[in-house]
């Protein structure tokens, strides 16, 4: 194995690493490797970072069977349902989060994908949003076409969200009622709308750390570079609520190689950050630049205020980081 010195470098200057490297970097010691995982953030990404806030703007009744969601109405999870919110109110949350110095606001909802009916009104939520906000408006609204995402990005939305969750060979694991290669297409269809795109996955899902680099090669081959890791919160009532947390130093590691396989990337601490004592600030000297702040979608999150005061602590500073 090279040193990490070494490779680090090379990365800055250009190379990829290749699926072994990434795979040699779980055995490496951690201090090292979030030094120089945090090294080559500095280098390819300076010292921005990149908040962003979500509203669950439809929530429950998902006719999909992910294990780990709350929403899916395969599990009983007492999770409140209720169908896409009027714009007022969507509205008036993008204001509250531009009033707060937030730069994105993403609007996310339950389901396989937005009905075209839905997809209207989301649209008329995004030019009012426009209209009377300066805040970036993303989306994640399941497999929508590429017609429908044209409809959004002329209504103001300028990046589609849509996780792969984990490796491709992982998935029929963690759902089967759609496919990886469905989630797949949907990004794809997003770019040729010409929208950014955003994904990434859940950590601790039972899956290896071979799957975790894996779902990362795939990221970095559909060059996407906006990466959301989340870490499971086990919801009761889940297949999932057993399953082993995650810690601190868990975390740093994932982050760190996939800094590693996504040096330009800005790779977002996101749902069950909030279970880490620290709230992410080892991960984000770690290789991470980036976070979903406020609460999540069916659990809570840490406030806007006290991710500005731990970013601006750890030497960051707030602004958008584009594709």
């Amino acid at each position: 194995m090279k040193a990490l010195e070494q490779l680090a470098d090379e990365i800055i200057k250009g190379y990829q690493i290749t699926k072994e490297e990434a795979m040699e970097l779980t055995y490496a010691d951690l201090n090292e490797l979030t030094a120089e995982a945090d090294r080559i953030r500095e280098a390819m990404c300076g010292n921005g970072f990149d908040i962003c806030t979500i509203i669950n703007a439809k929530s429950g009744k998902c006719s999909e069977n992910c294990k780990y969601c709350a929403q899916s109405s395969f599990y009983d999870t007492q999770t409140e349902s209720y169908p896409l919110l009027a714009a007022e109110k969507i509205v008036e949350q993008a204001k509250y989060n531009d009033d707060r110095g937030v730069l994105r606001f993403s609007l996310v909802t339950s389901g396989k994908r937005l009905s075209d009916a839905d997809v209207d009104l989301a649209c008329e939520a995004i030019r009012d949003i426009k209209r009377e906000t300066n805040i970036e408006v993303c989306i994640s609204m399941g497999l929508l076409d590429e017609a429908n995402y044209r409809k959004l990005k002329e209504a103001g939305a300028t990046r589609v969200h849509n996780n792969l969750e984990t490796s491709e060979r992982n998935f029929p694991n963690i759902c089967t009622t759609h496919t990886f290669a469905e989630k797949k297409e949907a990004l794809l269809a997003a770019r040729r709308a010409g929208l950014g795109i955003c994904s990434g996955g859940i950590m601790g899902l039972g899956e290896t750390m071979e799957d975790r680099i894996d779902m990362a090669l795939t990221l970095r081959e559909l060059q996407v570079k906006s990466v959301p890791v989340n870490m499971l919160n086990s919801i009761p009532g889940t297949p999932y609520e057993h399953n082993k947390r995650l810690d601190i130093s868990d975390m740093q590691r994932i982050v760190a190689i996939y800094r590693f396989i996504l040096p330009n990337a800005s790779i977002r601490l996101a749902g069950g950050r909030g279970l880490l004592a620290d709230k992410g600030a080892k991960c984000f000297q770690s290789g991470a630049n980036a976070a979903i702040s406020g609460d999540m979608l069916t659990t809570s999150g840490i406030t806007i205020d006290q991710d500005k005061q731990m970013i601006q602590k750890l030497g960051y500073e707030v602004r958008l980081w584009n594709e």
